[in-house]
């Protein structure tokens, strides 16, 4: 196995890694909306976090050898299942290949976030 580890992405908040390889697979662990340079949530709309949950989310699949094409299934969490749409339309941007996927609202986030997505893909 292989850790994941990039300063293009959060650092980790907790006793986790950003991602693990194992043989082709790549998990990265959730993404929320941190600034990599500062550590600070950025907070704002469903759609402005979501896109900052996507650039964060790249830099650990890139960080691991693959990217958004190769994605297998995603999980994704909304604080609020009534920003689903506006979430769907980010995230139609980057998994254009349509991996399965999960998208579950969640009672809190951390750092009270709207929006957290993790990956498994292939490199």
């Amino acid at each position: 196995m292989e850790v994941i580890s990039t300063q293009d992405a959060p650092a980790a908040i907790g006793p986790y890694s950003q991602g693990m390889v194992f043989n082709d697979l790549v998990f990265t662990s959730g993404q929320v909306p941190i600034d990599p340079n500062t550590g600070e949530v950025v907070y704002g709309s469903i759609t402005e976090q979501s896109e900052l949950v996507m650039k964060n989310l790249g830099a650990v699949l890139a960080a691991g050898g693959s990217k958004f094409e190769n994605a297998i299934k995603c999980t994704c969490f909304l604080s609020d299942m009534n920003d689903f749409a506006a979430f769907n339309e980010v995230y139609a941007k980057y998994f254009v290949n349509k991996p399965a996927r999960s998208c579950v609202a969640v009672k809190t986030l951390p750092r009270d976030v709207l929006v957290e997505v993790e990956c498994i893909a292939f490199r």
